[in-house]
């Protein structure tokens, strides 16, 4: 018995689905709404300030100051990006008196930026 589930193509990178004539609307439509949450997902990544956030924030939680202070960057700028982070559910806050912590959400980011990582910031091979 085939082990590919159906509508997945063996050759295709990581059992990426494929859709033809035979696709059913119900399919179609969750893939649109799929694609859209990843459309806003990669939309919240596409900033360098955002990614540098979420780069520190992967390595534990963080507060506003702390994050300003590792970032050199001023208060309203760091919270206008974390709140579209917050927006798309990828960091979640924590108040502790005045002060504002943030981490990651779930799981999703730190996967994203260790394939950022691994495809941008890793040292070449070869200069090691």
């Amino acid at each position: 018995m085939d082990a590919t589930a159906p509508g997945t193509n063996r050759d295709a990178p990581m059992g990426l689905p494929v859709f033809d004539e035979n696709t059913c609307d119900a399919d179609l439509e969750r893939m649109m709404e799929n694609a859209t949450n990843a459309a806003n997902f990669l939309k919240a990544l596409g900033h360098e300030g955002r990614l540098m956030i979420l780069c520190h924030l992967a390595t534990g939680e963080k507060s506003v100051t702390e994050l300003e202070d590792l970032l050199s960057a001023r208060q309203a700028a760091v919270s206008q990006q974390l709140s579209r982070l917050r927006l798309e559910g990828l960091v979640t806050p924590r108040r502790d008196g005045k002060a504002i912590y943030y981490s990651l959400a779930d799981d999703r980011p730190r996967q994203i930026m260790e394939i950022v990582y691994e495809l941008f910031c890793r040292p070449d091979k070869a200069d090691s």
